[in-house]
């Protein structure tokens, strides 16, 4: 039984050893690219880690499939039973945390949308009579496909051209089907704490992603940085207001324009088109950083079936001395 425990140990530890060179790898990608090493990097140890505490779970009941007495089992593996215990405990915490989080996001939602009843519709396009300004990517519900939400106190706030590039900016986020990036991540990182660190990467590389279609479709950077910058800015100071007790519509689940450090993504606007690295030393330091996530993540997978088949065999050990037993008895 110290081998399983060790090998679980080791699985549960690999993520906090896997998320720092995920957030690495995708610092060094394009927006596109790095939302999916982020979103990949936690559904993958997320499962690693649920695949381990299942092994640990079903011990007791392996043992009673195979027609072990618990009590038997127990003797032969002392720390069997608390130790599944514990695994079945925090499965069960995983589940309702994972339940939780789901209920929040789709609650959420539907007030965001309950919010727009008295939006003036046009396209894809929901203008709410509402003076503070904000603007944010409301996601399909119930039927209704997804739509851009933007206030009439935003639209006063920018220019003609700078609401070109929010509004390029929120579809972005329903054309790349954001929000699905978004609670996969959310929801994989319910399952392990160390997961935590990727969901600011993740959303600031959504919103990078987002700024980069906005500022391709306006054909200006300078531009695109300064509308992202402004609308920033004044979605801002609503939410400090609204923290501070005043009234303010409820912003949906979906990302919104002043998500993430404003400054580095206005910064990265101001730079050439980010594309996937070209020099030798990057693309290895990539290469290095992609089989170090991929190493940590399978590794996890395959330790915990090793678990699995590990017990498996002496549990058919065990039940092979109760055979002999019986034999040697009989005779």
């Amino acid at each position: 039984m110290t081998l399983v425990l060790a090998v679980v140990v080791l699985t549960l530890a690999l993520p906090w050893a896997a998320v720092p060179a995920g957030r690495r790898l995708a610092a060094l990608l394009p927006p596109r690219e790095a939302c999916a090493a982020l979103t990949g990097t936690a559904v993958l140890l997320a499962g690693a880690t649920v695949a381990a505490l299942v092994g640990l779970f079903h011990v007791p009941l392996l043992a009673t499939f195979e027609q072990i007495p618990l009590s038997q089992a127990a003797a032969e593996w002392p720390a069997a039973v608390p130790v599944a215990a514990a695994a079945g405990a925090v499965l069960a915490l995983q589940a309702v945390l994972l339940f939780r989080r789901w209920y929040e996001r789709r609650s959420l939602l539907a007030r965001a949308w309950a919010c727009t009843g008295d939006a003036v519709s046009d396209g894809d396009l929901l203008v709410v009579p509402d003076p503070e300004p904000q603007a944010f990517a409301l996601p399909g519900w119930r039927g209704r496909g997804g739509r851009v939400v933007v206030t009439t106190g935003m639209l006063k706030t920018l220019g003609p051209a700078e609401r070109e590039v929010l509004l390029g900016h929120e579809r972005a986020h329903l054309t790349g089907r954001h929000h699905l990036w978004s609670v996969t991540t959310h929801l994989a990182t319910a399952v392990h704490p160390a997961l935590r660190a990727l969901r600011p990467a993740l959303d600031f590389h959504l919103e990078r992603w987002a700024d980069e279609s906005a500022a391709s479709s306006v054909g200006d950077r300078r531009l695109a940085a300064t509308a992202i910058a402004r609308a920033a800015l004044a979605a801002s100071s609503t939410a400090s207001a609204a923290s501070a007790g005043k009234r303010g519509m409820v912003r949906g689940p979906a990302l919104s324009v002043n998500t993430g450090p404003v400054p580095q993504r206005v910064e990265a606007l101001l730079q050439p088109v980010p594309v996937r690295p070209q020099t030798r030393g990057t693309q290895a330091a990539v290469a290095g950083l992609v089989t170090a996530v991929t190493v940590c993540a399978l590794l996890g997978l395959l330790l915990a079936y090793g678990l699995h088949e590990y017990v498996e065999f002496a549990a058919r050990d065990l039940l092979g001395d109760r055979v002999a037993q019986g034999v040697s008895t009989s005779m």
